[in-house]
């Protein structure tokens, strides 16, 4: 526990040090020590931060290998004819299954990153399924009416719930056509269980606690806004945030979750002040420096304050490996909003960057990352000698992200934003045709429709969202704006009391339209949505939850 209260105090060196002597003796040493490698190249993307996180994970699963059971080929050949009898395990070999699945389910989170689609995953099989079994079993041994607490038995249940909560709210998430394939093999999910293990883990006192709080507050933070549709639970993430920062006030993690929670309340001034005292707060891992770049660089999107938002967005495309392609494509969004008279930062031009975006298309785990895909897709706009120009390529950045979940918390800022789209209208209709004017115009009618759901003009809103699929036909590009466009009049209509057309629109989105841009995150926010729709009835009643791992 000494080295987890020096990693969250931002003493990251002293951290590893005080590990790095047990590693090959201590299963927790080893596997806290490979945990936080795995954090900074899950932060750095930088391939040789990614290849030292793996292998020494890798190291960890080993040294957790030989304090596992040890077994007979009679008792490997009775395991596969009945399950393991773990009542009759020592609490060392109880500890070293824990552990040893944990090092499996780590390795598969950084397969994840990797890879949006979870191909890797799902390929990755045997591996990852003896983690699942293996939570599973652990779990219906606590559940057993023979099961024995050992001394350290809070570590040890902390780490099932760890497991078993993350199985279960990840796999809920999941597109049905990747679940349906997952299901096939093995594996399936609950939201509502998923959700309670990890808070009951998060408030055990144990190891893996506070790794169930920073999951949870990942879910209600981030995927519930990157893959879902942006209706996270703001007050359970203060709920758990708050003993957290009270007791690391100056912890990186900590006020960076702050100021994540700040800005989807809508008070992105708060969150620029919390973010920058994030980067004031420690310098030995620049990481933490870049993820707050990040949402700064959004933070100032939303106020509309471009050459603000260029600044992060060059930081991050000189310090940062994640992804130069979305960095430059940013860049040149930001200079593209800007005013005829305003200076372009280091002579830098538009055009010119975006001509460079498909040149620095890198691939991890040898698939290119979606996102960078898109901003490929739309930057060849500008190859030609006479480009179109994209009409507000960062605004539509930001759809992707669901920053407009994030702006409608602030009326002033939606109001804002939807002058901005209607400006841009204005130009376009001003500006010779061209043949993607239909593209062009149902990408601001999209944009204009979520402003207008926000600010409380419903019927507006349904307007420009029916528009997009009456006119599908006319789009010659940007295919990805029908499926979208009904999720978002799908959403529309289920919170406003249509559930039942909503549930349809959501079924022809799914169904109807394939090999469009972002298409597995829009099939992450249909099944998110479809999720909301199954557990409200339509009289407001939240169903009940079921274990399922």
């Amino acid at each position: 526990m000494t080295a987890v209260d020096l990693f969250l105090s931002n003493k990251f060196p002293e951290a590893l040090a005080s590990l790095q002597a047990k590693t090959k003796d201590s299963m927790y040493h080893a596997l806290t020590y490979a945990t936080i490698l795995e954090m900074q190249a899950m932060m750095t993307f930088d391939a040789q931060d990614m290849l030292n996180a793996g292998n020494t994970m890798k190291e960890a699963q080993a040294t957790c290998q030989k304090f596992r059971k040890k077994s007979t080929v009679a008792d490997s050949f009775n395991n596969l004819v009945h399950r393991q009898n773990l009542e009759h395990f020592t609490e060392e070999e109880i500890h070293a299954e824990i552990c040893y699945a944990e090092c499996l389910l780590q390795r598969a989170a950084l397969t994840f990153l990797q890879d949006e689609n979870m191909v890797s995953f799902i390929k990755g099989g045997i591996k990852v399924r003896n983690s699942y079994q293996t939570y599973r079993e652990l779990d219906s041994l606590i559940q057993s009416p023979n099961y024995a607490k050992g001394k350290n038995y809070l570590h040890f249940e902390g780490g099932v719930k760890l497991g078993v909560g993350a199985f279960n709210l990840t796999l809920s998430m999941f597109p049905t056509r990747i679940l349906r394939l997952l299901e096939f093999v093995g594996f399936s999910g609950s939201k509502e269980y998923g959700l309670l293990q990890l808070q009951e883990g998060a408030l055990m006192y144990s190891f893996r606690s506070v790794l169930c709080t920073m999951l949870l507050l990942c879910y209600h933070t981030f995927m519930t806004f990157v893959l879902g549709t942006g209706k996270g639970n703001v007050e359970e993430a203060e709920r758990l945030l708050k003993p957290y920062l009270a007791r690391y006030p100056k912890g990186a993690i900590f006020l960076f979750f702050a100021g994540r929670i700040e800005t989807i309340k809508g008070n992105i001034d708060t969150a620029v002040s919390r973010f920058e005292e994030c980067c004031e707060a420690q310098q030995h891992w620049k990481q933490f420096h870049h993820m707050c770049y990040w949402e700064l660089m959004w933070c100032f999107t939303y106020k509309r304050q471009w050459k603000m938002a260029y600044f992060y967005a060059d930081l991050l495309s000189k310090e940062n490996n994640w992804s130069k392609v979305t960095y430059i494509y940013m860049k040149a969004a930001y200079l593209s909003m800007f005013g005829r008279d305003d200076h372009r930062p280091f002579g830098d031009n538009e055009v010119e960057l975006f001509r460079t975006v498909p040149s620095l298309k890198l691939k991890i785990a040898g698939k290119s990352l979606p996102t960078e895909k898109f901003a490929i897709r739309k930057s060849r706009r500008y190859l030609p000698s006479n480009p179109i120009p994209l009409p507000v390529p960062a605004l539509e950045m930001m759809y992707i992200w669901n920053g407009y979940a994030v702006i409608g918390k602030c009326p002033d800022l939606t109001e804002g934003m939807l002058q901005t789209l209607t400006e841009a209208e204005a130009a376009l209709e001003r500006s010779t045709a061209t043949e993607l004017l239909a593209d062009d115009q149902c990408l601001l009618k999209l944009l204009k429709g979520l402003c207008l759901k926000h600010l409380g003009k419903i019927s507006e809103a349904e307007d420009y969202f029916t528009y997009i699929h009456l006119n599908e036909r006319k789009i010659k590009y940007d295919h990805y704006l029908i499926p979208n466009a009904l999720l978002e009049l799908a959403v529309l209509y289920m919170d406003h009391g249509r559930r039942e057309e909503g549930v349809k629109l959501l079924e022809r989105a799914k169904q109807n339209y394939k090999n469009y841009s972002m298409e597995t995150r829009t099939h992450f926010r249909i099944q998110a949505a479809l999720h909301q729709a199954k557990s409200v009835s339509e009289n407001g009643v939240h169903s009940g939850a079921s274990a399922v791992l």
